[in-house]
């Protein structure tokens, strides 16, 4: 009876309660679909330091990293390479050499990380082939072939099959050069990561060095899935003895904040429209409470006892918000799938975005856990911004109350 009743008094001012609801839909909706898109454009990030910069997991000699010196090298990989691929759920194992050093054209030089690939295996830990946009990906030239980035390209002022020459240490620290060839451009749409690595091949980097035979300065891992990244990180730690074994949070940590930063921004942007919401659904719910206080004295007079009446007031609230959030939600959620095919175009501001490595086409990411969360925070919204109009309708004597024309 109550919640009929409660329903009931909802629509007894149509257009006020149709105001509401259509307010708390919109803010629901906006707050789902705005966190939905910067969370697809985090997602994106995310998986493109994976797929296509990192993998998953990464070992290394102690003190490579610190130093970037590729003389910190690891021995014995290939036995190890071996080892690693045969644990589950790894799908790829790839060895490299990394080294600092200098790329020069006709024009210009820079400085660049050179990493020296097995292309076989480095296509399953990584998806650079897939970047090419012009040329092929170690495909045509057969002495010294190079894979640059865009960006790099430009600033040489280099095309496919434009020669390069790199300039780097060998192992007994002797300034050795090398002329390669353009085989491929590829863009990541991160500037940063385009401009700064290069590509060539494990065997010609190694001619080039003296590197020793099986060795290598670091291992990547590629898995199936993230989520058997804890299991797979222990059996090759174990594999790896004292070599250094970490996964993509650890070897990039401003991508495991970002994951962190994005869940808290999401859930302060829904509170904060929240609270925009309270004030409306109070000012609604005090004019509805002085409208009908001889009708609340009445029922107070005949016998209904206060806890009654002050969930009626509170029912009233939690159905006029809830009405609103539920068709908020329906509303956000399809328009956030919706945009997990059909990306968002930021092209007018491509260059600065490509700056910081993210893309300009972005989908959405919709979180089902999100959306239910967001459910429960709208039904506490009502509850909250019934509370006030409910204690000043308890006030009323009802006496007084009868006495009001």
């Amino acid at each position: 009876m109550l919640f009929s009743l409660s329903w009931r008094n909802v629509w007894r001012n149509r257009v006020r309660s149709t105001v509401i609801i259509f307010s708390v839909a919109v803010g629901i909706f906006a707050g789902l679909y705005s966190t939905a898109f910067f969370k697809g454009m985090a997602d994106q990030r995310i998986r493109k330091v994976i797929d296509t910069e990192l993998s998953y997991i990464q070992v290394h000699k102690p003190g490579f990293r610190e130093t970037s010196d590729f003389k910190i090298l690891m021995t014995g990989t290939g036995q190890l390479t071996e080892k690693i691929a045969g644990v589950p759920h790894v799908t790829g194992v790839s060895e490299r050499i990394v080294s600092q050093s200098m790329i020069a054209s006709a024009e210009t030089a820079s400085g660049v990380i050179v990493k020296g690939v097995d292309i076989a295996n480095e296509k399953k830990v990584t998806n650079l082939q897939d970047k090419i946009i012009d040329g092929k990906y170690f495909e045509g030239i057969k002495r010294n072939p190079v894979v640059i980035g865009k960006k790099l390209a430009e600033k040489l002022n280099v095309r496919v099959r434009s020669k390069v020459v790199i300039t780097l240490q060998d192992m007994d620290n002797n300034i050795t050069s090398g002329a390669f060839r353009v085989v491929g451009i590829f863009s990541t749409n991160d500037n940063m990561y385009d401009e700064a690595n290069v590509f060539v091949r494990f065997s010609d980097l190694k001619q080039l060095i003296d590197f020793p035979d099986d060795a290598a300065d670091e291992i990547v891992i590629n898995l199936e899935d993230n989520k058997y990244m804890p299991t797979v990180m222990a059996q090759v730690k174990k594999l790896a003895g004292d070599y250094e074994v970490l996964d993509w949070k650890q070897l990039s940590p401003e991508m495991d904040y970002l994951i962190e930063a994005m869940d808290m921004y999401m859930y302060i942007f829904i509170i904060i429209i929240l609270l925009a919401l309270l004030f409306g659904i109070i000012n609604t719910m005090l004019m509805v409470v002085m409208e009908r206080t001889k009708e609340i004295g009445m029922l107070m007079a005949i016998g209904m006892n206060k806890f009654r009446i002050f969930s009626m007031i509170v029912l009233e609230s939690v159905m006029l918000s809830l009405t609103g959030g539920i068709v908020g939600v329906i509303m956000g959620g399809a328009a956030a799938k919706w945009g997990e095919t059909h990306p968002v175009d930021l092209g007018w501001w491509a260059q600065g975005y490509e700056q910081i490595g993210y893309d300009t086409f972005v989908y959405t990411s919709i979180d089902p856990a999100m959306m239910v969360n967001v459910t429960l925070l709208v039904m506490l919204t009502g509850v909250i911004a019934a509370l006030y109009p409910a204690y000043k309708a308890l006030k009323n004597d009802p006496a007084d109350a009868l006495r009001i024309e």
